[in-house]
């Protein structure tokens, strides 16, 4: 397997997934991503564009080397490759090595993304199902999350019970990938910008935006 598994210097690893390609989540992502590799002007960078190029979701194949990384209670990334003994594995393993490569290399991971019907576009799902295996720790990770919301999901808000986005997120990853440093930054009422029905909440909507850009430079 690649030295890629091995880190040395710092690596920001860049997702976006919004279907729009002028999104707020991707202008979000943009800035953070600028910011960041302003402050560390010799750190790697890898970008991916899981819109544009959709990692495909997984197969049966990959179902396999999960149950033997499972069976035979491989916890160390760099050996799942063990894994694979037939042909449709390697292909399953050629999808998911050059993904789980670019996390393991990685400090940072910072993904842009919309909320869609309450929850992540199928692009980023897909994604994560093929970086994940049973009793894998990204420990001493970081995650950042930049989203575009077309309502409000905030604390308090009469929506918040409806959002399944940050939720699940926030819980995937401090549950299985043990991290614990997850941020994320919200637009919300994006909608508020088209829907005359929340015309009056464009103010609000502006102030947000606003905020997450700042906190995104910052």
């Amino acid at each position: 397997m690649s030295t890629y598994l091995w880190r040395g210097e710092i690596m920001l690893l860049h997702l976006d997934a919004s279907a729009r390609r002028a999104s707020f989540s991707r202008r979000l992502s943009g800035v953070y991503a600028a910011t960041w590799r302003a402050a560390h002007p010799q750190a790697g960078y890898v970008y991916r564009d899981l819109a544009a190029r959709p990692v495909p979701h997984i197969g049966e194949a990959w179902t396999e080397l999960c149950d033997h990384i499972l069976e035979h209670e491989i916890t160390d990334i760099s050996r799942y490759r063990e894994a694979v003994r037939t042909p449709a594995q390697r292909q399953a393993w050629a999808v998911v090595e050059p993904l789980l490569q670019e996390v393991v290399a990685a400090e940072v991971i910072l993904i842009g993304t919309p909320m869609y019907n309450y929850s992540i576009p199928s692009s980023l799902k897909a994604w994560i199902d093929q970086i994940t295996f049973p009793r894998m720790s990204l420990a001493g990770r970081s995650f950042v999350v930049t989203s575009a919301r077309g309502g409000a999901y905030g604390p308090g808000t009469a929506r918040e019970p409806y959002d399944h986005q940050e939720r699940y997120l926030r819980d995937f990853f401090k549950g299985h990938f043990r991290v614990e440093d997850v941020t994320f930054i919200h637009a919300e009422l994006v909608n508020a910008r088209l829907d005359p029905a929340l015309a009056h909440l464009r103010d609000r909507h502006e102030e947000s935006l606003a905020a997450a850009l700042k906190e995104a430079a910052r």
